[in-house]
């Protein structure tokens, strides 16, 4: 299971919609070396001009890495941990995490970023496993 969800988190999504805020909060303590990057990121991002700013140190053990892997490979988790920290996610190998500005998507450097060649370009015989 990826997420330790709450038995009032539970009840809450049986009886309807749940609150973005109480599922990010799941996302935060179940995953939170993904969180932790992805919030790190985000705070950089918001004290520099760039168009983006990335993560290309590995996870320090499998455990983060497929933290790391959960959380971008979920749709409802990438697309909230989008909203909650005001940036456009991009994803390469096993950790090369991006954060970029939301205006960016269809932007020149996140086009680049995400290409098949940007992909080729960064890989390494130790990420074929990964």
């Amino acid at each position: 299971m990826s997420l330790d969800v709450s038995p009032k988190l539970l009840a809450e999504a049986e009886h309807g919609d749940i609150r973005e805020a109480n599922f990010v909060d799941t996302v935060r303590t179940s995953l939170p070396y993904a969180y932790n990057l992805i919030a790190g990121l985000a705070t950089e991002l918001g004290h520099s001009t760039r168009d983006f700013t990335d993560n290309q140190t590995p996870p320090p053990s499998e455990q983060e890495r497929g933290q790391l892997l959960r959380a971008l490979a979920s749709d409802a988790i990438r697309g909230s941990l989008e909203r909650h920290f005001g940036v456009t996610l991009a994803f390469q190998n096993c950790h090369r995490v991006a954060a970029f500005r939301p205006g960016a998507l269809g932007g020149e450097t996140y086009a680049r970023f995400t290409s098949v060649r940007a992909q080729v370009l960064n890989q390494s015989p130790e990420f074929r496993d990964c």
